[in-house]
């Protein structure tokens, strides 16, 4: 049988995998990163295959998974371990269970440490190591979830006594290789060189490592199903129009008549500078003072922010509170400045 293997990379080193059966034209998708759902796409279409699921190898503390996101759109099942807490996860599985997609088998290898729901997926030449054991080094163990006895276990009494030749594809490769052979991690690989289980333990607790960005936002997104700031701002620019900074600036210019300029920037920043002919409403204070200090709904309303992301939102909810033309600036504050445009305020007259 033909096995299509794809190994996606992001610019900090998540890896995904694509892996679909030629003859059947099937296909699953492991460890999907947020940032490359439509590269997923694109490469199905173009190897003619349909995905069947979507995998997550452990429960992510470092970037946002796109599990939800493809299994919505394309309504497939979401697979995680048993131990995974996430409740929108469809399909369960445990060690030594087997997936099939069309001709292929996938095999699970429970192996928790890095967190108490990493699996492995076992091919006939090659493992899915997820974080458990990367190039050179092993998954870390001290984010929530995380048990280097446990890792141990998994390591020296699971995963390393497959057949060493087995090649091995990490969920990250922090370097210019797209794989490893168990032989070699067994051989070179620092971490597996402290053998005994206490000292391999001593070691885990003692890598004092730096705590991943945005581990919070990622752990909350990917335990609960919730969204991504992000997500928030990229689903809030899909319903609204944009303005450009030089035809704000044109129609300042010619005077703004019809149309009310916007700052939802907090009081302090309007009062130090603003865009001439602004008004100011926080953008915490928008739906209880909105119908006093915008009584025309039909008004068009250009609104900014400092950087063009929260004004993006609060046009998204001026638009759904029926201001049904708001637009949003298509930059913010900084943006208009940087482009020498006039400003008013505290700091201007300074």
């Amino acid at each position: 049988m033909e096995m299509v293997f794809h190994q996606i990379a992001t610019d900090r080193g998540c890896q995904s995998y694509l892996i679909g059966c030629k003859e059947t034209c099937t296909a699953i998708i492991i460890d999907p990163e947020l940032s490359q759902f439509e590269r997923y796409l694109a490469i199905v279409t173009r190897e003619g295959l349909r995905l069947h699921y979507a995998l997550d190898t452990h429960t992510h503390a470092d970037h946002y998974s796109a599990t939800q996101e493809i299994a919505e759109k394309l309504n497939l099942p979401i697979i995680m371990h048993n131990a995974s807490p996430a409740p929108f996860v469809s399909m369960k599985v445990d060690d030594g269970e087997i997936i099939r997609v069309g001709h292929l088998r996938l095999q699970i290898m429970h192996t928790p440490g890095h967190t108490a729901d990493s699996m492995c997926i076992i091919l006939p030449d090659r493992v899915l190591t997820g974080d458990t054991l990367l190039i050179g080094a092993t998954g870390r163990t001290d984010l929530p979830g995380g048990n280097p006895d446990q890792l141990y276990d998994s390591l020296f009494n699971g995963l390393l006594t497959l057949d060493p030749e087995l090649k091995v594809f990490p969920a990250h490769i922090y370097n210019k290789r797209s794989h490893s052979t168990l032989r070699e991690e067994i051989e070179s690989n620092p971490r597996l060189q402290k053998k005994q289980r206490r000292e391999f333990i001593e070691q885990m607790r003692t890598l004092n490592l730096k705590m991943p960005e945005h581990l919070t936002e990622a752990l909350r997104t990917n335990l609960s199903g919730g969204k991504t700031i992000e997500q928030l701002i990229s689903e809030a620019s899909d319903k609204i129009p944009f303005m450009s900074l030089e035809e704000v600036h044109k129609r300042i210019t010619k005077g703004l008549e019809d149309t009310i300029l916007l700052d939802v920037r907090e009081t302090d920043a309007f009062t130090q500078s603003h865009i001439p002919e602004a008004i100011n409403l926080p953008r915490g204070q928008l739906e209880l003072r909105v119908n006093d200090m915008l009584p025309d709904p039909t008004q068009r309303i250009v609104v900014y922010c400092e950087y063009g992301k929260i004004s993006t939102l609060a046009t998204a909810t001026l638009k759904e509170l029926g201001f049904t033309h708001a637009v949003a600036l298509d930059g913010g504050f900084k943006s208009w400045q940087e482009n020498s445009y006039p400003i008013t305020g505290a700091a201007a007259h300074s």
